[in-house]
């Protein structure tokens, strides 16, 4: 059965519901289409981590993880991309994500060299993060600003994702303001689907929150409605939507509202092309309830997440990219090595779990 979604807005859960129907459908087609020419997973599973035991099938689908840059910045700014690259090449990722394309990095380079820098460590460009607005600047590189600019970057780097981890509170927290910020994201949408990219939003943990003139609203859901489904997608960050399940998991007056990331994904695959594999440790005393670790050194279950994803859409387990990320890891290097070997090892039980 469908989860139903958090908001009570009548409006809002009539929208969600036949959005979650079509979704369904969707994406079991998308899955059909590209399940059959899953190739073989690389790299060698790890021993002895959390959620990852077992003799089953493995549950990342092959050819499909990915980094986020932005938890190599420090290495970025100080070798560069190629050294970058090689590791990630031997630690067993397929795809990248960048978050600019320089990072400071030691020494000038084109999109051009980029492109054929990450294609010579079989490294796949999936997506990128670019700025939503910037009002006070006109030449900003951001979407609002100069969407062709950033859309023509997009295309000579050959990404099939292009978005923006900055939240839609452009026009403020009501429920209006995030339907105007809607309309700006399908209008990205449109132009990026017009050049046959899928524009994307990040989640963190504000999203989630409660709409100011409507309490009962979660504004998350309001995303989600007013969204054309065919040309704005979501990224979700998995460790962001727990963290935002611990605080906002009840109103502002007290009543509950609990909710279940997965079960957005589980009712809108097809809306899901992309995902952050965080991991975090849960301490309640903490601000987010949980404090951000590597990969597979916390609590979040990724062995169940990926298993309900992957069976969800069925043959489809080349439908979804996932992309580790640690926002400031203790060693950048070593945090990409365990995360790829604790994802690899993952394999599902008897029952597909």
């Amino acid at each position: 059965m469908s989860p139903k979604p958090s908001s009570t807005d009548p409006e809002i859960a009539r929208r969600l519901s036949r959005r979650g129907m079509l979704g369904v459908a969707a994406g079991a087609t998308a899955a059909a289409l590209v399940g059959a020419a899953a190739p073989t997973a690389t790299a060698a599973p790890a021993a002895g981590q959390k959620h990852g035991q077992g003799h089953g099938r493995p549950v990342l689908p092959p050819g499909r993880l990915g980094i986020q840059l932005y938890s190599l910045r420090d290495k970025v700014s100080t070798v560069g991309f190629a050294p970058v690259f090689a590791e990630l090449e031997k630690y067993g990722y397929d795809e990248i994500e960048f978050a600019g394309y320089t990072q400071g990095s030691a020494g000038p380079i084109t999109l051009a060299q980029l492109k054929a820098l990450a294609r010579d460590h079989g490294l796949h460009p999936i997506g990128s993060h670019v700025g939503y607005y910037d009002d006070n600047n006109p030449s900003a590189y951001t979407f609002a600003q100069n969407l062709t600019k950033v859309l023509d970057d997009a295309e000579a780097l050959g990404l099939k994702h292009i978005g923006t981890a900055s939240g839609p509170f452009r026009y403020g927290n009501t429920v209006d303001a995030w339907k105007r910020a809607a309309e700006d994201f399908n209008t990205y949408g449109e132009a990026a689907r017009k050049r046959g990219m899928k524009f994307y939003q990040h989640n963190h943990a504000e999203e989630f929150s409660f709409a100011t003139d409507k309490p009962k609203v979660r504004l998350y859901d309001v995303l989600l409605a007013e969204t054309d489904p065919d040309s704005v997608y979501l990224e979700m960050d998995i460790y962001w939507a727990f963290s935002a399940q611990f605080r906002f998991g009840k109103r502002a007056d007290g009543t509950p509202a609990p909710f279940e990331p997965l079960d957005y994904v589980l009712k809108h695959p097809h809306r899901y092309p992309l995902f952050h594999v965080k991991d975090g440790i849960r301490d309640e005393t903490a601000h987010d309830g949980y404090r951000m670790t590597d990969v597979g050194d916390g609590d979040i279950d990724y062995k169940k997440f990926l298993s309900k994803v992957t069976a969800r859409t069925h043959q489809g387990r080349r439908y979804h990219h996932w992309q580790t990320e640690h926002d400031n890891p203790s060693e950048s290097y070593a945090f990409a090595r365990k995360s790829s070997e604790h994802l690899h090892s993952l394999r599902s039980g008897r029952c597909g779990d």
